[in-house]
């Protein structure tokens, strides 16, 4: 398959959302593969879990995303789709720092293919406040870029029993501020993350719809099939000092989605050695 773009060419993709991610997606494809862009006109991805908390996820992202996959092209008709699926909370290693980790699947149920990327990105306005008076909740405002980026209100944080989604103007906003507190000394205020009121997440989304195309475009030596890209890592990255293996990484392995093919590739981030601070055994 010498052109990376015959499986999809002039095929119709569908982009299961809601919150308009087409708008920074849909270009993308459209001009890499030639396909035809659709949205969907029944599913309702909010079914499968809200940032806001009135639908629980209960699964894990990957497997969120092949669920959004499946059911909207079972609706529609369809056999290829994308879909996104967002998660924030604290970066796993920059310690008291907020992250978006955006995943993106593109399904092919004609080829039986899956193709799966990620963002892990600090570049996120997420967050959430107990509110206990107006000038506090400006200042919250100014911090996650209000009102660019809509806000969310609950007249608590946990149990609540009012919400309003979608808040991006500041009269709105003080009318249901004081309309929550009238009765209670606080409300609780948090970003919302839904792309279409998020362009912070928006352009994290586009960085990753690019960096799945990448994935695709790089074919299996083996078989040419689209999509060879990372399954694991392997530690063991040797102290420069003792010659011990540390816990950095060594190796990257691909693998071919369709022929199962493995390459390893040593040394990914260009380093043969470890500094000595990263050893268990020199810096216990």
């Amino acid at each position: 398959m010498n052109d990376k773009t015959t499986l999809f060419k002039e095929r119709k993709l569908l982009i299961v959302t809601k919150h308009s991610k087409e708008e920074v997606l849909g270009p993308i494809f459209e001009k890499e593969y030639k396909v035809n862009i659709a949205i969907p006109s029944k599913f309702d991805t909010d079914s499968l879990g809200t940032f806001s908390g009135e639908i629980e996820r209960k699964e894990d992202a990957i497997n969120t995303l092949r669920s959004k996959c499946l059911i909207a092209l079972d609706e529609e008709g369809l056999d290829l789709a994308l879909a996104t699926e967002g998660s924030f909370g604290n970066h796993p290693t920059v310690f008291f720092s907020a992250a978006n980790d955006e995943l993106i699947m593109l399904y092919d149920k004609r080829n039986n293919l899956e193709i799966v990327e990620r963002v892990l990105s600090l570049e996120t306005n997420f967050d959430g406040q107990e509110i206990h008076s107006f000038n506090q909740l400006e200042e919250f405002l100014n911090k996650i870029k209000f009102p660019s980026h809509a806000v969310i209100v609950k007249n608590r944080q946990q149990n609540w029993t009012k919400i309003n989604k979608g808040i991006q103007d500041i009269e709105t906003l003080k009318k249901i501020y004081y309309d929550f507190t009238k009765d209670q000394t606080s409300c609780f205020v948090e970003t919302d993350m839904r792309a279409h009121y998020n362009p912070t997440r928006m352009k994290i989304i586009k960085e990753v719809g690019l960096k799945l195309v990448q994935k695709i475009n790089t074919v299996c030596s083996n078989c040419q099939f689209p999509g060879f890209g990372v399954v694991r890592a392997e530690a063991g990255l040797l102290c420069s000092r003792c010659k011990m293996p540390t816990r950095s990484i060594s190796a990257h392995i691909y693998q071919c989605k369709k022929c199962e093919f493995e390459l390893i590739k040593k040394y990914p981030f260009e380093k043969t050695t470890e500094d000595p601070m990263y050893c268990d055994f020199c810096n216990p």
